[in-house]
């Protein structure tokens, strides 16, 4: 069985594994080296939970102290072909590749497909339009070429690095300053200095992802995504979902050509480019480009299930099935279903011992998955979202009906806005004192109505004397069988030692219980103590498409629902 190299096999590159034994092939992960530093390590294990995260066997080899060493090795296995899963692969599958006379990218545009002030350099060659930049190595010559070229805004980034870390927007000159020096203090995701700082124009409009497949330095799209941005209170560009373009609009046509210009000038022969573009009055221009596939960790089925591909299988072909790549060539661009990437924004530093959201956004009617995982005991830190590393993390909707996706991104963009602690929470709410005997005497007048609304289950923490209704407590709700007309809930002191996740399924486990076409009633002495108060309340309601009813005129501080018919 002959051997595939998958060289740094992370994120959506993770796909490659299962693709590669579908195919009759035996998968070898190249593991790279990182920096011996206290964020290299941290890199290293986030590398390392990502292989635990794949679901097949492979066979594992490592980086070594010199390239020759490694190219040695790497011989040893006969490997027919060696493609780079993430980013940071693709300089040592590159060369790799051509050392062993294997399908491949030519080492001489390795810097035109890796340094993002070498690919502005070439696409200028080829009169494609570019933006105006300088790779610097020192703040001096940052303030020399801010100076000379009398620009305003300007875009701050590291020549090589991943997606937009250590991105930074300027709108003058003083700021400009700072950001260039702190991106120099910084640590790049793998841990290393950052050497090399490419100031450049700040191109502004709509920013789109176009991903194509070469075969013999042919082109063809795979998939175009659209970016979704807001403004943070300083005035950053925050990234905060991304679309598929499932029917080409105005405009978008010429950013798939200038697309294939892109790949063609950085002399791609086989494989991806994971292009950034932005779309603006004089047409689009290139962000930045990456010739691996894309980040965001998106799973093969998912892609599947959009436009009948994934990116890391296309790949494969474009090396191994001509036949097919060409055939994929004459398909009209055409895509099954529609897909979005959710991030979701940390409004500040924080550390989270909770994540509802993982709970709550399966209940979504277009939900595919999450990258948010239940937190342990102890807590994670998370600081405030600057970019796609920094958000909290993920959800993955997608659904053949267009009003349905959208639906289900604005619950999500509103429960963000609104009551983020059903995304991630501290658990640090101060609960009031509980007083039994007034919780009791609020209660009752709300109990003694149930009897209008038919057959009635009372969750309580307070017990009624003489009703002619079920009564029982939030751990009895597995017991009872069948659904009732209406559901009074009065839980308090339950609640108190619960993490929001645990309130979070604790009440939507009630809610099943409630018919189609019952009544739900929720007093401000349940809501008050769980998920961002009355509004993340609500927004469990809405989750499960309840309608939230109109308050009578009598009836005051309580949340009353209906369960759509």
């Amino acid at each position: 069985m002959r051997n595939i190299i998958v060289v740094d096999c992370i994120s959506t590159g993770k796909n490659f594994v299962e693709d590669i034994i579908n195919r009759g092939y035996n998968p070898i992960l190249l593991d790279l080296k990182v920096a011996d530093t206290e964020d290299g390590r941290d890199f290293a294990e986030f590398v390392i939970e990502n292989y635990k995260s794949i679901k097949h066997e492979y066979e594992m080899i490592y980086e070594m102290d010199t390239y020759e060493e490694t190219l040695e090795m790497v011989k040893e296995y006969d490997p027919l072909l060696i493609v780079a899963g993430f980013e940071r692969g693709v300089p040592l599958a590159t060369k790799l590749s051509e050392d062993l006379g294997l399908l491949g990218n030519s080492v001489e545009n390795l810097e035109a497909m890796t340094d993002k002030g070498k690919m502005q350099e070439r696409i200028a060659e080829y009169g494609l339009r570019s933006l105006k930049g300088k790779v610097v190595d020192n703040l001096k010559e940052a303030m020399a070429f801010y100076d000379n070229e009398g620009l305003e805004e300007v875009v701050i980034k590291p020549s090589y690095g991943a997606g937009s870390s250590n991105v930074r927007f300027c709108s003058n000159r003083d700021q400009m300053i700072k950001e260039v020096s702190d991106v120099f203090d910084s640590i790049n995701p793998y841990g290393n200095m950052i050497e090399k700082i490419l100031v450049q124009e700040r191109a502004k409009g709509v920013e789109y992802v176009v991903s194509t497949v070469s075969h013999k330095g042919i082109p063809r799209v795979s998939l175009v995504w659209k970016f979704n941005k807001v403004k943070s209170s300083q005035g950053d560009e925050i990234y905060e979902s991304c679309e598929t373009v499932n029917e080409l609009n105005l405009g978008e046509a010429e950013v798939v050509e200038y697309a294939y210009d892109v790949a063609k000038a950085l002399g791609v022969q086989y494989g991806s480019v994971y292009g950034k573009y932005m779309m603006d009055e004089d047409g689009p221009v290139l962000i930045e480009a990456n010739c691996c596939p894309s980040g965001g960790n998106m799973p093969a089925d998912f892609l599947d299930i959009i436009s009948g591909q994934h990116e890391t299988d296309s790949i494969l072909d474009s090396y191994l099935k001509p036949e097919r790549f060409y055939e994929e060539l004459k398909r009209k661009y055409e895509l099954y279903a529609y897909g979005i990437q959710k991030f979701f924004i940390v409004p500040n530093n924080m550390i989270a011992r909770s994540s509802p959201m993982v709970s709550i956004s399966s209940r979504l009617k277009a939900y595919y998955s999450t990258s948010l995982n239940t937190i342990n005991l102890g807590g994670i830190f998370y600081q405030k979202t600057k970019d796609v590393n920094s958000s909290a993390g993920v959800v993955f909707l997608v659904h053949k009906d267009s009003s349905e996706i959208e639906s289900n991104l604005n619950f999500l963009r509103a429960v963000e806005r609104n009551a983020f602690s059903l995304i991630l929470s501290d658990d640090s709410l101060e609960a009031p004192e509980i007083d039994d005997e007034k919780y009791l005497n609020d209660i009752k007048p709300l109990v003694s109505e149930s009897e209008k609304y038919g057959t009635c289950l009372f969750v309580t923490d307070q017990f009624v004397d003489d009703i002619s209704i079920l009564q029982i407590n939030h751990e009895q709700i597995e017991d009872v069988g069948g659904k009732f007309d209406s559901i009074i809930i009065n839980l308090n002191k339950s609640l108190i030692d619960k993490s929001e996740e645990e309130k979070v399924n604790i009440v939507l486990n009630i809610f099943s219980k409630l018919r189609t076409g019952g009544m739900i009633f929720i007093p401000k002495n349940t809501y008050q103590f769980a998920m961002s108060g009355r509004k993340g309340m609500e927004a469990l309601l809405k989750v499960l498409d309840y309608k939230i009813e109109l308050p009578p005129y009598n009836i005051k501080e309580v949340i009353i629902a209906s369960k759509a018919k």
